[in-house]
Protein backbone atom coordinates (compact mmCIF):
# COMPACT_ATOMS: atom_id res chain seq x y z
CA UNK A 1 0.00 0.00 0.00
CA UNK A 2 1.34 3.01 -1.13
CA UNK A 3 -0.97 5.80 0.59
CA UNK A 4 -1.12 9.23 -1.37
CA UNK A 5 1.02 12.16 -1.35
CA UNK A 6 0.10 14.77 1.04
CA UNK A 7 1.12 18.18 2.47
CA UNK A 8 2.22 16.82 5.61
CA UNK A 9 5.07 14.47 3.92
CA UNK A 10 7.26 17.75 3.69
CA UNK A 11 6.90 18.74 7.26
CA UNK A 12 10.11 18.11 9.28
CA UNK A 13 8.79 15.34 11.41
CA UNK A 14 10.09 17.07 14.37
CA UNK A 15 7.94 19.87 13.71
CA UNK A 16 4.45 17.45 13.25
CA UNK A 17 5.47 15.79 17.25
CA UNK A 18 5.46 19.12 18.42
CA UNK A 19 2.31 20.47 17.06
CA UNK A 20 0.91 16.98 17.97
CA UNK A 21 2.56 17.70 21.60
CA UNK A 22 0.86 20.99 21.84
CA UNK A 23 -2.37 20.30 20.12
CA UNK A 24 -3.40 17.02 22.03
CA UNK A 25 -2.76 18.47 25.32
CA UNK A 26 -4.52 21.57 24.38
CA UNK A 27 -7.27 19.33 23.14
CA UNK A 28 -7.13 17.11 26.50
CA UNK A 29 -7.99 20.05 28.34
CA UNK A 30 -11.06 21.47 26.09
CA UNK A 31 -12.32 17.62 26.12
CA UNK A 32 -12.04 17.89 29.79
CA UNK A 33 -14.28 20.64 30.42
CA UNK A 34 -17.25 18.50 28.33
CA UNK A 35 -17.15 15.14 30.65
CA UNK A 36 -20.11 16.51 32.16
CA UNK A 37 -22.29 16.26 29.28
CA UNK A 38 -20.68 13.44 27.24
CA UNK A 39 -18.56 11.42 29.35
CA UNK A 40 -15.22 10.54 29.56
CA UNK A 41 -16.46 8.02 26.69
CA UNK A 42 -18.03 10.16 24.96
CA UNK A 43 -15.35 12.81 24.43
CA UNK A 44 -12.92 9.77 23.68
CA UNK A 45 -15.04 8.65 20.58
CA UNK A 46 -15.56 12.30 19.13
CA UNK A 47 -11.99 13.08 19.13
CA UNK A 48 -11.09 9.61 17.23
CA UNK A 49 -13.99 10.19 14.85
CA UNK A 50 -12.76 13.48 14.13
CA UNK A 51 -9.52 12.31 13.97
CA UNK A 52 -10.48 9.22 11.63
CA UNK A 53 -12.02 11.66 9.60
CA UNK A 54 -9.30 13.92 8.77
CA UNK A 55 -6.49 11.46 8.48
CA UNK A 56 -9.15 9.47 5.51
CA UNK A 57 -9.40 12.93 3.99
CA UNK A 58 -5.66 13.18 3.73
CA UNK A 59 -4.31 9.86 3.12
CA UNK A 60 -7.12 8.08 1.43
CA UNK A 61 -6.49 4.62 2.63
CA UNK A 62 -7.13 1.36 0.40
CA UNK A 63 -7.96 -1.46 1.92
CA UNK A 64 -7.26 -3.62 -1.22
CA UNK A 65 -3.59 -3.39 -1.49
CA UNK A 66 -3.28 -4.31 1.72
CA UNK A 67 -1.59 -8.04 2.56
CA UNK A 68 -3.54 -10.51 5.42
CA UNK A 69 -0.31 -9.55 7.91
CA UNK A 70 -0.96 -5.80 6.87
CA UNK A 71 -4.13 -5.95 8.09
CA UNK A 72 -2.93 -7.41 11.27
CA UNK A 73 -0.69 -5.37 11.82
CA UNK A 74 -3.39 -2.29 11.39
CA UNK A 75 -5.82 -3.77 13.72
CA UNK A 76 -3.25 -4.25 16.41
CA UNK A 77 -2.40 -0.79 16.04
CA UNK A 78 -6.23 -0.03 16.13
CA UNK A 79 -6.57 -1.75 18.94
CA UNK A 80 -3.59 0.07 20.89
CA UNK A 81 -5.19 3.74 19.79
CA UNK A 82 -8.56 2.45 21.12
CA UNK A 83 -7.03 0.81 24.15
CA UNK A 84 -4.38 4.20 25.07
CA UNK A 85 -7.02 6.91 23.99
CA UNK A 86 -9.88 5.00 26.69
CA UNK A 87 -7.72 4.63 29.90
CA UNK A 88 -6.36 7.91 29.68
CA UNK A 89 -8.73 9.87 29.14
CA UNK A 90 -11.18 7.67 31.78
CA UNK A 91 -7.96 8.41 34.36
CA UNK A 92 -8.23 12.35 32.72
CA UNK A 93 -12.16 12.21 34.52
CA UNK A 94 -10.16 11.25 38.11
CA UNK A 95 -6.84 13.41 38.16
CA UNK A 96 -5.68 16.36 36.68
CA UNK A 97 -4.59 16.57 32.91
CA UNK A 98 -0.62 17.35 34.20
CA UNK A 99 -0.29 14.13 36.71
CA UNK A 100 -2.20 11.93 34.03
CA UNK A 101 0.23 12.76 31.58
CA UNK A 102 2.88 12.31 33.53
CA UNK A 103 2.56 8.67 34.67
CA UNK A 104 1.26 7.85 31.48
CA UNK A 105 4.75 8.87 30.04
CA UNK A 106 6.24 5.74 31.99
CA UNK A 107 5.16 3.85 29.07
CA UNK A 108 7.39 5.77 26.43
CA UNK A 109 9.83 6.01 29.21
CA UNK A 110 10.12 2.34 29.56
CA UNK A 111 10.38 1.58 25.22
CA UNK A 112 13.59 4.56 25.53
CA UNK A 113 15.18 2.46 28.64
CA UNK A 114 14.78 -0.99 26.31
CA UNK A 115 15.73 0.82 23.07
CA UNK A 116 19.07 3.25 24.63
CA UNK A 117 22.23 2.52 22.89
CA UNK A 118 23.83 5.46 24.38
CA UNK A 119 24.84 6.12 28.46
CA UNK A 120 23.88 9.43 27.74
CA UNK A 121 20.28 8.49 26.51
CA UNK A 122 19.68 6.93 30.12
CA UNK A 123 20.80 10.23 31.31
CA UNK A 124 17.83 11.45 30.03
CA UNK A 125 15.73 8.84 31.07
CA UNK A 126 16.64 8.82 34.87
CA UNK A 127 15.40 12.93 34.36
CA UNK A 128 12.23 12.24 33.12
CA UNK A 129 11.61 9.69 35.83
CA UNK A 130 12.78 12.16 38.43
CA UNK A 131 9.68 14.35 36.86
CA UNK A 132 7.39 11.40 37.40
CA UNK A 133 8.38 11.21 40.95
CA UNK A 134 8.37 14.73 41.67
CA UNK A 135 4.40 15.17 40.34
CA UNK A 136 3.79 12.11 42.26
CA UNK A 137 4.35 14.16 45.16
CA UNK A 138 5.76 10.86 46.78
CA UNK A 139 2.37 9.33 47.87
CA UNK A 140 0.96 12.24 49.42
CA UNK A 141 -0.69 14.34 46.83
CA UNK A 142 -4.65 13.49 47.09
CA UNK A 143 -4.55 11.47 43.92
CA UNK A 144 -7.62 8.79 43.10
CA UNK A 145 -5.59 5.34 43.06
CA UNK A 146 -8.07 4.23 39.88
CA UNK A 147 -7.11 7.16 38.22
CA UNK A 148 -3.33 6.51 38.42
CA UNK A 149 -4.16 2.61 37.36
CA UNK A 150 -5.70 4.11 34.80
CA UNK A 151 -2.99 6.10 33.70
CA UNK A 152 -0.45 4.01 34.01
CA UNK A 153 -2.65 1.51 31.46
CA UNK A 154 -2.58 4.43 28.78
CA UNK A 155 1.21 4.07 29.33
CA UNK A 156 1.70 0.41 28.47
CA UNK A 157 -0.79 0.93 25.46
CA UNK A 158 1.14 3.67 24.27
CA UNK A 159 4.10 1.73 24.77
CA UNK A 160 2.52 -0.42 21.83
CA UNK A 161 1.41 2.16 20.10
CA UNK A 162 5.28 3.47 20.02
CA UNK A 163 6.41 -0.04 18.66
CA UNK A 164 3.82 -0.97 16.44
CA UNK A 165 3.88 2.75 14.74
CA UNK A 166 7.42 1.95 13.95
CA UNK A 167 6.80 -1.35 12.61
CA UNK A 168 3.82 -0.30 10.43
CA UNK A 169 5.78 2.75 9.10
CA UNK A 170 8.30 0.00 7.53
CA UNK A 171 5.44 -2.16 6.28
CA UNK A 172 2.82 0.38 4.52
CA UNK A 173 4.07 3.25 3.59
CA UNK A 174 2.39 6.47 3.42
CA UNK A 175 -0.27 7.39 6.06
CA UNK A 176 -3.00 4.93 4.94
CA UNK A 177 -2.01 2.60 7.58
CA UNK A 178 -2.34 4.99 9.78
CA UNK A 179 -5.69 6.30 8.86
CA UNK A 180 -7.36 3.18 8.31
CA UNK A 181 -5.98 2.34 12.14
CA UNK A 182 -8.23 5.20 13.51
CA UNK A 183 -10.89 4.10 11.89
CA UNK A 184 -10.94 0.78 13.37
CA UNK A 185 -10.13 2.76 16.55
CA UNK A 186 -13.53 4.61 16.53
CA UNK A 187 -15.26 1.45 15.81
CA UNK A 188 -13.88 -0.23 19.36
CA UNK A 189 -14.65 3.10 20.50
CA UNK A 190 -18.08 3.42 19.84
CA UNK A 191 -19.81 0.95 22.13
CA UNK A 192 -18.44 2.90 24.98
CA UNK A 193 -19.09 6.41 23.96
CA UNK A 194 -22.27 5.80 22.89
CA UNK A 195 -23.36 4.38 26.20
CA UNK A 196 -21.59 7.46 27.64
CA UNK A 197 -22.85 10.33 25.54
CA UNK A 198 -25.70 8.82 24.50
CA UNK A 199 -28.15 11.66 21.92
CA UNK A 200 -25.38 14.68 23.42
CA UNK A 201 -23.02 12.94 20.84
CA UNK A 202 -24.96 14.98 18.37
CA UNK A 203 -24.33 18.18 19.86
CA UNK A 204 -21.28 20.03 17.58
CA UNK A 205 -18.47 19.87 20.40
CA UNK A 206 -14.79 20.49 19.08
CA UNK A 207 -12.92 17.54 19.87
CA UNK A 208 -9.02 18.31 18.72
CA UNK A 209 -6.70 15.41 18.33
CA UNK A 210 -3.40 15.47 16.12
CA UNK A 211 -1.47 12.97 18.57
CA UNK A 212 -1.53 10.23 15.56
CA UNK A 213 -0.10 12.70 12.88
CA UNK A 214 3.51 12.41 13.40
CA UNK A 215 3.47 8.33 13.35
CA UNK A 216 4.93 8.24 10.21
CA UNK A 217 7.66 10.13 11.82
CA UNK A 218 11.21 8.54 12.94
CA UNK A 219 10.77 6.84 16.33
CA UNK A 220 13.73 8.71 17.53
CA UNK A 221 12.89 12.11 16.54
CA UNK A 222 9.22 11.56 18.32
CA UNK A 223 10.92 9.81 21.39
CA UNK A 224 12.83 12.84 21.65
CA UNK A 225 10.30 15.65 21.22
CA UNK A 226 7.67 14.06 23.22
CA UNK A 227 9.91 13.80 26.51
CA UNK A 228 7.84 17.86 26.56
CA UNK A 229 4.48 16.39 26.77
CA UNK A 230 4.24 15.96 30.31
CA UNK A 231 5.04 19.59 30.61
CA UNK A 232 3.05 20.53 28.27
CA UNK A 233 0.08 19.18 29.68
CA UNK A 234 1.02 21.07 33.07
CA UNK A 235 0.93 23.85 31.74
CA UNK A 236 -2.37 23.63 29.59
CA UNK A 237 -4.35 22.11 32.44
CA UNK A 238 -4.80 25.31 34.41
CA UNK A 239 -5.13 27.38 31.11
CA UNK A 240 -7.71 25.45 30.04
CA UNK A 241 -9.73 23.85 32.63
CA UNK A 242 -10.60 24.58 36.26
CA UNK A 243 -8.86 21.47 37.37
CA UNK A 244 -5.29 22.07 39.35
CA UNK A 245 -2.30 19.96 37.77
CA UNK A 246 0.51 20.73 40.54
CA UNK A 247 -0.32 18.33 43.15
CA UNK A 248 -0.33 20.05 46.78
CA UNK A 249 3.13 19.39 47.80
CA UNK A 250 4.87 21.21 44.99
CA UNK A 251 2.43 23.66 45.54
CA UNK A 252 3.26 24.06 49.36
CA UNK A 253 6.96 23.98 49.02
CA UNK A 254 6.99 26.86 46.61
CA UNK A 255 4.96 28.68 48.41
Amino acid sequence: MTGRASHFDRVPPPALVVGAVASVQFGSAVAKSIFDEIGAGGAVLLRTVFAAAVLTLIWRPRVRCLTGRQLLLVLLFAMSLAGMNASFYAALDRIPLGVAVTFEFVGPLGVAVFASRRKLDLVWVALAAAGILLLSDFGTADLDGLGVLLALTAGAFWAAYILLAARMGQAIAGGGGLALAMVLSAVLLAPLGIAEGGSDLLVPWIPGESRTIPAAASPTQSRSVARREPATATMNGPVNSNVTAIPSGIRSSAA
